[in-house]
Order: C-alpha cells, then structure tokens, then sequence
C-alpha cells in the first residue's frame, strides 16, 4: 500500500515508518526543508518536501498515495514563533482531511492523546478534540488513536528522568506524587498504526494505548532508579501552590522545562483502559517497568 505519513521525522514518526516498511508498504514522508536527516530511514522512503499548513504540498505528496498517518503534534505552545495547539493539531488535521479527500486517500490514522475530551481543563486536549471531531465528521475510512505517554528509547522521557535520576542527589518533584502514568511503548503504538491499515474491522474506531500497569509519579521515579542501579531515590515534593503560580510566570521562558498546561496534565494523571486496543490488535501491552530495560 502507498501511505503518506506526515511526523515522519519525529520519536514515533520514525518509529511507525519503521513498522510500516516491515510490514511490506511504499511509504511517503513529509519532511520540512532541512529535516531530512531526523529521517532515520529516507534511503527507504519516497521524501515529498513540505509544511502542514500548506495544503498544496499535502495534495502534491498524497497523491497516488491509499492511506494517511498524521502524527503531527506539540506538547508546548510558543505562540510568539507560531507554534500553537490551535494551528499544529486542528488546523494542520483540517489540512490533511482536505488534501486526503482532493486526492482519494481514503483510509486515514490520526494521533490524537489519551484524555482528549471537549471539556478538558488544557488547550493541548481541547484541540486534539476538535481535530478528532474533523475527523469522525469527514468521509474517510479512519481510525484515532489516543496512546497514554510514549516512552522508548531515544525518546525525550526516557532521557530527562534517567538524567535526573542520575545526576541528581534529590529528584524534584511537583505536589504529592502521586498522579498516576501508563506508560506505552513507542513499538507497539507504531506496529498499531501499521496492522491498522490490514484490519478493515478498525475503521470507526477510537483506541485508547496504555501500558499493562498504572504507576505513581514516585514509583516510575523509583522504578529508574531501579534500572540505573539505585536501592533509593531521594525525593523532595514541591508544594502546588508555590509551584503553579511560578510555572505560569516562566513558562514563558523557552528554556524553561514546562508550561502551565503540562503541569495540568501531569496532575491529571495518564491512565487508560488499553484491552480494547489490545484485543483488536493482538498486542500484550507491555509493563513500563519491564520495557525501561530495554530502552537503558
């Protein structure tokens, strides 16, 4: 099958072009000007330079092409560079509906997250919600999927936590611990989307990818320094109500490491109930404390 994959460059992108080429498909990737050498495999793929929001770029690499994955997402805005929820999830999703259907690309894969919903407390969920709502309106063959958090190798929380974990005498954290996280694999998201498109019974459908088990933010905490060969991990709780107001003044600061609608999302916790995903997928979830090996 021709699949056109936008996110290409990206942790998962380049994960899920991986699994699609295993599983035998010609796959198409948008890739910005420049980007081409995040591209970890562009000696197997058909490179079709463009940008999200220009919908003639999207028309001119979709074409010829039976399915779409749309991978594009931020978990941060940067509204002074341009860079929000707004035009990065629902307007970028509306992009890719309309080249899809101009082009006859019938069958479509959208990322979405795990805790979209309309009334969600954050800006990062409520768009993702209206760009799943263009979706399920259009008429696409389509399938969403809202994994939990993605970990595996490479990928950006596997670095940061085993950077603090162990450089650090004292591991911050943010209010009690105590939210909750089901980490899943970057493998099984991406084998997800690529045996997607052989499952004709997906179509329709929403899933929600977690990992086998729910941990605390203390315990995944304990749980690297387990795999980086640490009995104990120190631990200072930061109080909330210091920390949300001082979070809202410098995440406007681009080195800062989080926005006030990451810390809201962290406090909500990440959990999911993955059997469905996994029974239409023939996946055994994996336990984030078993996979972290693998990935150190």
């Amino acid at each position: 099958m021709q699949v056109f994959v936008t996110g290409a460059t990206g942790f998962v992108g380049n994960e899920v072009v991986r699994q699609l080429l295993i599983a035998g498909h010609n796959v198409h990737c948008l890739v910005r000007p420049g980007s081409e050498a995040k591209l970890g495999h562009k000696k197997d793929v058909t490179l079709h330079f463009g940008d999200i929001d220009d919908l003639e770029s999207l028309k001119k690499g979709m074409e010829g092409c039976e399915a779409a994955v749309h991978l594009v997402g931020i978990i941060r805005e940067f509204p002074g560079k341009g860079v929000t929820f707004e035009k990065l999830h629902t307007e970028a999703t509306r992009n890719m509906l309309a080249a899809a259907s101009f082009c006859g690309c019938k069958r479509y894969l959208q990322m979405s997250a795990n805790g979209t919903r309309a009334n969600a407390q954050t800006g990062y969920h409520r768009t993702k919600w209206k760009a799943e709502e263009a979706v399920r309106t259009s008429k696409l063959d389509w399938t969403i999927f809202r994994p939990s958090l993605i970990y595996g190798k490479g990928g950006e929380f596997i670095e940061m936590m085993s950077d603090l974990v162990r450089k650090l005498p004292i591991v911050p954290v943010i209010g009690d611990g105590k939210y909750r996280m089901q980490p899943v694999s970057v493998e099984q998201v991406a084998l997800s989307f690529a045996r997607a498109l052989s499952r004709p019974e997906t179509i329709g459908e929403t899933y929600h990818l977690g990992g086998k088990k729910s941990y605390s933010y203390d315990e995944i905490i304990d749980i690297f320094g387990r795999a980086l060969g640490k009995k104990n991990v120190s631990k200072l709780h930061h109080p909330l109500l210091l920390m949300k107001p001082a979070v809202s003044i410098l995440q406007h600061i681009p080195l800062f490491p989080i926005a006030s609608d990451q810390l809201e999302m962290l406090l909500e916790g990440n959990v999911c109930e993955p059997g469905e995903w996994a029974d239409a997928f023939d996946i055994e979830p994996e336990d984030f404390a078993d996979g972290l090996k693998n990935c150190l």
